[in-house]
């Protein structure tokens, strides 16, 4: 834990009282091992990493509801039509509700995160981690949020953040 806190840049207390307040995961996202296995089918030793956000997630889900999914995987890995029909052909699903995958890299900075990545800051759930990069973005990404750097907006009622003006 001493490593993973010093990763990234907290004190093992703060780390400790993060861990500890973080809710508990949804009941959907307990099928997370099943949604892991689909994800290392499709991108191998290329997966980096995996979050859930949105509705599931925020506990707002509705029967007609899927489960957001961000399948984070290395740049080496490009980002082609052929990962989503992989990912489909699996007909991945949990707790019969269906899957809605996006697959990206890890941002270059937190600037150039785009709004999947944004949004899986601000209310996502980590499932899998493989080297402690997916976190540090995250953390990188929040504390632009938070510093005004990057804002949400909304265009036609339907929101997005881009870097404040």
């Amino acid at each position: 834990m001493v490593a993973r806190a010093a990763a990234l840049g907290l004190s093992l207390n703060e780390y400790c009282v993060r861990r500890l307040g973080a809710p508990e995961p949804p009941a959907s996202v307990l099928e997370s091992a099943g949604l892991f296995r689909h994800a290392e089918a499709v991108a191998g030793s290329r997966l980096a990493g995996l979050l859930v956000h949105g509705s599931v997630v925020r506990g707002e889900a509705r029967t007609s509801s899927d489960l957001d999914v961000l399948i984070v995987v290395d740049t080496a890995l490009p980002l082609t039509r052929g990962l989503y029909h992989a990912w489909d052909a699996g007909d991945p699903a949990a707790e019969g509700r269906a899957v809605d995958a996006h697959f990206v890299h890890l941002p270059s900075e937190p600037e150039r995160a785009g709004s999947a990545w944004c949004e899986a800051a601000v209310e996502g759930l980590l499932l899998w981690d493989r080297d402690g990069r997916v976190q540090q973005a995250l953390v990188a990404i929040r504390r632009a949020i938070a510093g005004g750097r990057l804002v949400r907006r909304q265009l036609h009622g339907q929101p997005y953040w881009t870097v404040a003006a």
